[in-house]
């Protein structure tokens, strides 16, 4: 089977270094999905707008390595202990497909570059090919007792994010609650704990530059 992007995504972040590593865990974060030119006929999205969630099949386009091991290391697990890569929603599998949930804020319906869908909370990074969007059943997609292996032993953890007058003053409300958000999950690798290491990521045509120190993460001056 070939698979042919029927979109691209669209995102203030442009690498993959600071990018939530699951969907909704930053639910402010805005991003817009793209028709490819044979796909932007409005009669294919009629009724999308009924739905309030997505579900995006896309591809780890930035993954330069094919993955070779039949296991891999959790960030959420601190980097240091391996499971197996079917246990896991590590981009480094035998088919480098991603899956998301994401929200459904509009549908753009007239712009030049036919309907826009304008999403929230999405993982993905600028330019991502997108092979499929399916809306989100409740009675099918929703387990909310179901078990989640290692993740229910691992709480999320957030950080206190500081940011520099300088570089708030160059972002929208929106985008600056998305950037802090996307730092206060600690883009960090998780074997990294130097106070004084200076960290750097694109955002929103920026160049952010931060760094950590116990539980407050500083985002520095231009």
């Amino acid at each position: 089977m070939e698979l042919k992007p029927i979109a691209h995504f669209h995102s203030p972040f442009t690498s993959k270094f600071g990018i939530p590593k699951q969907s909704g865990l930053v639910a402010q974060l805005r991003g817009e999905i793209v028709l490819e030119r044979d796909y932007r006929d409005k009669d294919a999205l009629r009724g999308i707008e009924e739905f309030d969630y997505l579900w995006l099949i896309w591809g780890f386009s930035a993954n330069r390595h094919a993955a070779t091991s039949p296991t891999v290391r959790p960030p959420l697990l601190g980097g240091n202990e391996r499971v197996g890569v079917f246990a896991t929603r590590s981009p480094f599998r035998p088919n480098a497909i991603g899956l998301s949930s994401v929200r459904l804020d509009h549908v753009e319906w007239d712009t030049p570059r036919g309907p826009v869908i304008h999403v929230l909370g999405a993982d993905l990074m600028q330019g991502t090919p997108i092979y499929d969007i399916k809306p989100y059943v409740v009675y099918a997609d929703c387990h909310p007792e179901a078990r989640s292996g290692f993740v229910d032993k691992h709480p999320i953890h957030r950080l206190q994010v500081v940011i520099a007058q300088e570089v708030a003053a160059q972002l929208s409300a929106t985008q600056l609650e998305a950037l802090r958000g996307a730092l206060a999950l600690d883009p960090r690798p998780h074997y990294q704990h130097d106070a004084s290491k200076v960290y750097g990521m694109p955002f929103a045509g920026l160049d952010v530059h931060f760094k950590v120190d116990g539980d407050t993460l500083t985002v520095l001056p231009d």
